[in-house]
């Protein structure tokens, strides 16, 4: 069936063939029939990761099996089965997922490519450091991957944006949990400085961090912040009740330019006056503290039919002026950032493609519409890149080639895996071909 697909931006449109196979026979078949092929989970990535334009689109809805759970946590799921999936079939028993991004609708197959990290990434690292094994259908045949069998193959799928193959299954690690709750500690700073010194001195002492930063206020107050940390309840909970589904949606498209400098501008204002100053012990539950925005379907069209960009990058602990810098490019500028979030990286992985790096990580939502802003994230991405830093190509939309080579050195050791499991470069999306990653 022909579909116009976009990610979770709404920026980059482009139409393919789209089809949901429902055997490994199905995907094979069309690895090895189609002239450009990218496998596509829930849709979630923001720009153009899951998409090709003019090529086949495979879905991966249909590989939803889920294993028993064993007494060690372990699991084994389809790929099409999404982290909410697992946590409605794993906290009734005391199993919560080893790392989530900020949205539980994301496929276990879009978890894997994009090798997603959450609030813990400084204790627990992405979700490929809980990955046991995968199947992986390639074009050249299906493979069994794992950090001890075909490992550069599982290392390139990990953060490869779905360019290796089509994930059929992983088993993934879980974590223990006897709560359906969170301890979290609010703090409030006035400037970004404040922020980080906080951030440096305190997140070891907990598994979760982050901060929610004002990239709209200048001079002593920029980069003001709300510093959000926690952990898992110790105190047993006598049910343990899975997150609650959307109960609010956004039916249609906001009209154009309601989220502005100004209305985002009165927005932070009050959010940062809201938060208290200093708060230890609050009870929230696992929806509140790690997926608020679930609890909106289809909020994205807040931001209106020109869609949204978001920038996140990644810089190493020497470079944490960069981040300073970037926030005040943004508050100079007058862009708006609805959102900005800032957290902690712990150790890399062996991904040649995987985003996170030790250091600081700053995600921005930044509405499609002023005039500056093309020239606002070209100069972020020179800042960025200057640092040694990268940009994360789950929800990139617009790097340039060159930058792209720059970011990820080991570009070249991603390409020789790819040579070889998909030699007539099969494995292709918009992004691939926008950044110049193709054999």
């Amino acid at each position: 069936m022909r579909e116009s697909l976009w990610g979770w931006g709404r920026t980059s449109p482009s139409v393919a063939d789209v089809v949901t196979p429902d055997s490994e026979t199905t995907v094979l078949d069309a690895l090895q029939s189609a002239v450009t092929v990218v496998p596509r989970g829930l849709g979630r990535s923001y720009g153009d990761a899951a998409q090709v334009a003019g090529g086949l689109v495979l879905r991966n809805d249909a590989f939803r099996d889920i294993s028993p759970i064993g007494d060690d946590g372990v699991v084994t799921v389809g790929a099409g089965v999404s982290i909410d999936d697992i946590i409605r079939r794993g906290l009734p028993d005391g199993w919560f997922v080893p790392v989530t991004p900020g949205t539980r609708q994301v496929t276990v197959g879009g978890a894997i490519a994009a090798d997603v990290h959450g609030k813990n990434h400084h204790v627990d690292g992405s979700f490929a450091s809980h990955v046991r094994s995968l199947r992986l259908l390639t074009p050249t045949g299906p493979l069994h991957c794992s950090p001890h069998e075909n490992e550069d193959v599982f290392w390139a799928t990990m953060g490869g944006m779905g360019l290796t193959g089509f994930v059929v299954n992983a088993t993934i690690q879980l974590i223990p949990v006897v709560s359906d709750r969170v301890i979290v500690d609010t703090v409030r700073h006035a400037n970004i400085d404040d922020v980080m010194a906080d951030m440096l001195a305190n997140d070891h002492r907990y598994r979760y961090s982050v901060s929610w930063v004002d990239c709209m206020s200048k001079g002593r107050s920029m980069g003001r912040g709300i510093i959000t940390r926690g952990d898992h309840d110790p105190s047993p909970s006598p049910e343990k009740t899975p997150p609650r589904r959307a109960r609010l949606s956004v039916p249609f498209s906001a009209p154009n330019g309601i989220l502005n400098s100004l209305s985002i501008r009165a927005f932070n204002e009050g959010w940062f006056r809201k938060a208290p100053r200093h708060r230890i012990g609050e009870y929230q539950t696992l929806g509140t503290f790690f997926h608020p925005l679930d609890g909106v379907q289809d909020w994205n069209r807040l931001y209106g039919s020109r869609g949204f960009v978001q920038y996140q990058f990644a810089v190493p602990d020497a470079a944490g002026d960069t981040v300073r810098a970037a926030i005040e490019l943004l508050s100079s500028s007058g862009v708006p950032s609805f959102l900005a979030v800032l957290k902690r990286f712990g150790d890399g992985n062996p991904g040649s493609l995987s985003f996170p790096i030790p250091g600081w990580t700053l995600a921005l939502d930044l509405p499609v519409g002023p005039s500056a802003l093309p020239g606002v994230l070209d100069q972020l991405d020179q800042l960025v890149a200057a640092a040694g830093g990268r940009i994360y190509l789950a929800k990139d939309s617009r790097l340039d080639p060159d930058l792209f080579r720059e970011m990820y050195p080991r570009v070249d050791d991603f390409l020789a895996v790819k040579r070889r499991v998909d030699p007539h470069n099969v494995m292709v999306s918009d992004l691939s071909r926008r950044i110049g990653l193709i054999n």
